[in-house]
């Protein structure tokens, strides 16, 4: 089963500094055919103009990843973690037993465009905690590589949920494959650019949902595609 998630069709809320898109039910966004997928509950397509960002908020029993597109994302928690999430970096916090964090635009003149994810944690009240790691463009060309795994495998992030996450860049006519353990679910969002899997023509933005399939063929239908690939129990 195949199942896009046009990228017109999310909901939305644009405060002026913040233009949101939203895959699944987020905020004053609610859709019941859109509340989650396996443990993947929220992703926000995120641009923040200059200058903008969220000031300090609490959360909690959450793994929460930021994945930057475009320009540069200042973060600031309650555990004293300060850092630039840049292009490229893969960005870990397990709220558990409570956390506060900020995220703000690091420029002040240029725009910052993120995907902010939330998986469903395997167990509630845990430490929080945070983890940061780099991945460069020649570790994604062409190629499936993990950034986040339940079990930091092969230099990923952690996650405290059954999820395994890819990144990847794809030119026009770049291929890779995914296969899928029986029981597993998938989903793919697009982050810039147009690929084709298993035939479907997904856009920037586009999502698709995934399941009961052995495995999933990704194609770069342009320039570069960006994306990420998600592995998941049900």
């Amino acid at each position: 089963m195949l199942q896009i998630r046009k990228a017109d069709e999310r909901g939305r809320a644009d405060f002026g500094w913040l233009d949101s898109r939203h895959t699944f039910s987020f905020g004053e966004y609610h859709d019941p055919a859109f509340m989650g997928f396996g443990p993947l509950r929220v992703i926000n397509d995120d641009r923040v103009a200059a200058g903008g960002g969220f000031g300090a908020h609490p959360h909690r029993d959450m793994e929460i990843v930021s994945y930057v597109i475009e320009g540069g994302l200042a973060h600031k928690d309650s555990i004293g973690t300060g850092s630039t999430i840049a292009p490229g970096d893969v960005q870990r916090m397990s709220a558990g037993t409570g956390i506060r964090h900020s995220e703000f635009n690091a420029s002040q003149t240029d725009p910052v465009h993120f995907l902010q994810i939330w998986l469903l944690p395997e167990k509630q009240g845990l430490p929080p905690s945070y983890e940061q790691k780099t991945y460069s463009p020649q570790e994604r060309k062409g190629a499936l590589r993990l950034v986040a795994s339940r079990d930091a495998r092969d230099g990923s992030v952690k996650v405290h949920a059954d999820a395994d996450l890819y990144a990847t860049l794809l030119g026009q006519g770049e291929k890779a494959e995914h296969a899928f353990a029986p029981g597993r679910i998938g989903w793919v969002q697009v982050a810039r650019g147009a690929l084709v899997v298993n035939g479907v023509r997904l856009n920037e933005g586009d999502g698709l949902a995934v399941a009961d399939e052995e495995r999933i063929a990704l194609e770069g239908a342009g320039p570069e595609a960006e994306a990420l690939v998600f592995d998941m129990g049900r």
